[in-house]
């Protein structure tokens, strides 16, 4: 059995996660895994043994020590820049995210449900008027987190466009070295021009609240670089993903559209069915016992989202998509302290916008066949360029 790790979905099941996982998990939740780099280090597909990962102090997050699985991506021997708390352990990444936790409340983030669905009705209303068909990424799935992660951070959202392109090309599995350092180098101009900008004139956003702490200009940027970026391509595609993965199952569709009480939980099923996160990386900082073998300090541990979040052992029938199950303790936002600080938000997102595109066309339907619609396999993140609808109006 190969010892890479698999990435690339089935075309013919783009919900399923990669084929080779659900083989990995069954000789064992802990196999070992060839980094493109030449590293030796472990895979993790078990659920269990990824929470236990991901709650454990001795596996370290820091940029500086990890091996990365995939064939291209960026890796560095240097410590995380100042502000990228997510590639940092305690106790820097503590004082950031003391920081930020209380911007991120779950009360704060369904404050935010009435404006939500204002911009989801008003990208809907717009879909109408074009008319039938439609693509739903353009449309809403892509405006609608947009426009939301802009307006809580205080982005003009006319400059969303460059933000968003430039923040894309970081996402892409083909990219060259000087690309990825170009739209690296391009993104922080835009976050560090909205900086200076907040530091002259505060508004009420939240990078505006963040300049009154003693976070330096550099810091400032790396931590609106990582909010932006962490809540443009994850949002949009679950969103997009979701609608398609309802359509494709229409006794699912059928029992959201009849009880609107289920939406928390088909948003959570979702989450776990689709997992768009392909993995998260670890480092062991000591040698230790993980699932009964024997892990070497300075081994890099990944943990499959995907093969987690299907594994048997914790979700009967993983493979099926049931909205009526109880799909609490899924790691699509990750576990521990570096659980995602945007869950809430991404959460309140999909609980507005699901059932409102699903009942403002109640005739919807994909407008080519499920086959013809490609996954984006050149995307680290998984979803779809482009998801054509059709209805009657």
């Amino acid at each position: 059995m190969a010892r890479t790790l698999p990435t690339e979905r089935a075309a013919a099941r783009p919900f399923d996660p990669p084929p080779g996982l659900a083989e990995r998990r069954a000789e064992s939740p802990l196999s070992r895994l060839d980094y493109p780099d030449g590293h030796t280090g472990w895979l993790v597909t078990g659920h269990a043994l990824a929470r236990e990962v991901l709650a454990d102090p001795r596996f370290s997050a820091r940029a500086e020590l990890r091996h990365l699985p995939i064939p291209g991506a960026p890796a560095s021997d240097q410590p995380a820049a100042p502000g990228m708390f997510g590639s940092m352990d305690a106790p820097g990444h503590t004082r950031y995210r003391r920081l930020l936790a209380g911007r991120f409340t779950v009360r704060r983030m369904r404050r935010l449900t009435e404006r939500i669905q204002a911009i989801a009705d008003e990208c809907l209303t717009a879909m109408a008027e074009r008319g039938s068909p439609a693509d739903l990424v353009p449309a809403l799935a892509q405006p609608l987190p947009a426009q939301t992660i802009c307006e809580l951070l205080g982005v003009p959202y006319a400059d969303r466009d460059r933000f968003q392109r430039h923040a894309l090309t970081l996402f892409r599995l083909d990219n060259t070295p000087e690309q990825t350092g170009a739209a690296l180098a391009a993104v922080h101009e835009v976050v560090s021009e909205l900086v200076a900008a907040k530091r002259k004139a505060p508004t009420d956003d939240l990078l505006s609240d963040l300049t009154t702490s003693d976070l330096t200009d550099t810091e400032l940027v790396n931590i609106g670089f990582t909010l932006l970026a962490a809540g443009l391509d994850t949002s949009t595609n679950m969103l997009a993903l979701g609608v398609f993965a309802l359509l494709e199952h229409p006794g699912q569709l059928a029992l959201l559209r009849a009880d609107p009480r289920l939406a928390d939980q088909a948003v959570e099923e979702l989450l776990r069915y689709l997992s768009i996160i392909p993995f998260t990386v670890r480092t062991a900082l000591e040698d230790l016992e993980l699932g009964g073998r024997r892990v070497t300090a300075g081994e890099s541990v990944t943990i499959s989202v995907p093969a987690a979040n299907h594994d048997p052992a914790h979700y009967p029938a993983p493979e099926t998509l049931d909205i009526r199950r109880r799909s609490s303790g899924h790691i699509a936002f990750g576990h521990g302290i570096h659980q995602c600080l945007g869950q809430q938000l991404a959460r309140v997102q999909l609980r507005v916008a699901l059932p409102a595109v699903l009942n403002r066309f109640p005739s919807l339907r994909l407008a080519v066949p499920a086959e013809d619609i490609a996954v984006r396999g050149d995307m680290l993140i998984h979803g779809v360029h482009q998801l054509p609808l059709a209805w009657e109006d």
